[in-house]
């Protein structure tokens, strides 16, 4: 099982965004009990899943409309959530260096 570092990000973002706020719980406690061990094992499950660098992988949440991105130690089995939001917001971010 997973660690989703920390719940109070994923429930700002939720309320900021109510139109995604039951895709982003599905989400979350959904992959809570997932045991990847890597990024290919995680692909399998989340074929939408991209991984952009420094461990960080973007979900696609409601249908693409929205984005997740998140930062996953597999050896620490922890997930930090670095990002929420509309797809057009994503295209204006640093996937790389965004922070919540």
């Amino acid at each position: 099982m997973f660690n989703i570092i920390t719940l109070r990000t994923l429930l700002a973002y939720a309320q900021r965004y109510p139109d995604a706020a039951n895709a982003l719980y599905e989400w979350y406690h959904e992959f809570k009990k997932q045991d990847f061990n890597s990024f290919q094992e995680l692909k399998e499950i989340y074929g939408n899943a991209s991984i952009v660098g420094d461990n960080r992988i973007v979900f696609n949440i409601l249908g693409n409309h929205f984005r997740l991105v998140v930062r996953i130690s597999f050896v620490y089995r922890s997930v930090q959530i670095k990002w929420f939001g509309p797809h057009k917001e994503y295209d204006r971010i640093d996937v790389y260096t965004v922070q919540p």
